[in-house]
């Protein structure tokens, strides 16, 4: 499969968009419940179908864009093609000493986020959790490893790996918008309902008075590069001692809501936020 990969990382990233956005009408065609999931998710957010329709063809581009973004060689630079708003927010973040959470939504190209955010800011620390198809596992952690960008498993070593890099006033990152296992999150608004949410990124800014940042990467059109913002600090969480985790959790969410709003169409709206957890081994 790596030959696979290899093989179309030399393709222009617009005729990769233009294979992947045939793939996601594709998928779209083929499940009923995706489809079912992806017009709940989007009106549950008040939103017309017609604002998120375009992320049809989006989720599909996030397959086609894969190989140029895994395979690129480790000299060359992820930035040459990618605009960036906000930096003030982040070196407001890193002069208070504490380390900076970066944290964002399934939204736009979120496999190139922390890419970017660890040329600009490394060394970055991203925590994920590895594919259960041990082809796809190795060919993530070949892809992901990069200087400046050290990916961890979402363990217990992974998470003191996280706290050590904060310490250092270092930088660490992840997506907050995904079910976690039971136990390892809250039931918290999201659009109006209740869903199950991570908390690792509030108990990490609660512990360590690391800084809080949303960050975006949004996908231009015609293969014209990308969009990273970096948005202002979640405010308002209390101190360890006082800490209202539900309260910490909502704020984080209320800032994905506000990420994927802006740019309704290309967000995964076939997940299904909202379902029960899984049970797994602690």
């Amino acid at each position: 499969m790596l030959w696979l990969f290899r093989f179309f990382s030399h393709w222009p990233l617009a005729v990769l968009h233009a294979l992947g956005a045939g793939l996601g009408w594709l998928v779209w065609l083929a499940s009923a419940r995706y489809r079912a999931h992806f017009r709940a998710n989007v009106a549950q957010a008040g939103l017309p179908f017609e604002a998120a329709r375009p992320a049809i063809a989006e989720a599909g581009r996030f397959v086609g864009e894969l190989p140029r973004l895994w395979m690129r060689p480790r000299s060359q630079s992820c930035l040459e093609n990618v605009r960036v708003q906000g930096q003030a927010h982040a070196e407001q973040a890193f002069a208070q000493g504490k380390g900076v959470i970066f944290f964002g939504p399934h939204c736009g190209s979120f496999e190139l986020g922390p890419q970017a955010l660890a040329e600009l800011y490394g060394p970055l620390t991203a925590i994920y959790r590895p594919a259960r198809k041990a082809w796809l596992a190795r060919l993530e952690s070949f892809a992901r490893d990069r200087q400046n960008l050290t990916v961890v498993p979402a363990s217990l070593s992974g998470i003191r790996l996280m706290h050590q890099a904060l310490k250092a006033n270092q930088a660490v990152a992840m997506l907050t918008d995904q079910v976690p296992p039971e136990g390892l999150g809250i039931w918290a608004p999201f659009f109006g309902r209740p869903a199950y949410t991570m908390t690792l990124a509030a108990r990490l800014a609660l512990q360590s008075g690391a800084a809080l940042l949303p960050v975006s990467c949004e996908r231009l059109p015609r293969g014209r590069g990308y969009f990273l913002k970096i948005w202002p600090a979640v405010e308002g969480l209390q101190t360890r001692e006082k800490a209202d985790m539900l309260q910490a959790v909502t704020r984080i969410n209320q800032a994905i809501e506000a990420i994927v709003l802006s740019q309704p169409g290309q967000y995964l709206w076939g997940y299904a936020r909202y379902k029960t957890p899984r049970k797994e081994a602690a």
